[in-house]
């Protein structure tokens, strides 16, 4: 889960359903006012987006931001994991890939 992840479409395009429906649900359950489920789907989404994209330190400041009454309404999730992405895909470009070790020469 905190290791860097190789994204990919799949990934990626994962990451961002888990963030739009926890926001979604988190907009929609708002009116409810139920103690506890903002807190069980933050940690979901959390969970979720960290085990497909990576663990990054940005996540950590939205899950404390979405405890905040009035600003748990914004997207959050969403644009987090916007901003991981666009980071990864930034230091995945900068590596370049390993060179392969070069083979000894055979003896006859």
């Amino acid at each position: 889960m905190f290791r860097v992840r190789q994204l990919t479409r799949m990934r990626i395009i994962l990451a961002f359903v888990v963030a739009v429906v926890a926001d979604g649900l988190q907009f929609l359950l708002n009116g409810v006012g139920w103690f506890g489920l903002d807190q069980a789907i933050d940690c979901v989404a959390m969970i979720l987006v960290s085990w497909l994209i990576g663990f990054h330190i940005l996540l950590l400041p939205t899950f404390a931001v979405e405890l905040v009454p009035v600003l748990e309404d914004l997207p959050t999730w969403t644009t987090c994991t916007a901003a991981v992405i666009t980071l990864r895909k930034r230091e995945q470009r900068s590596v370049p890939p390993p060179i392969p070790p070069e083979k000894p020469p055979i003896e006859i």
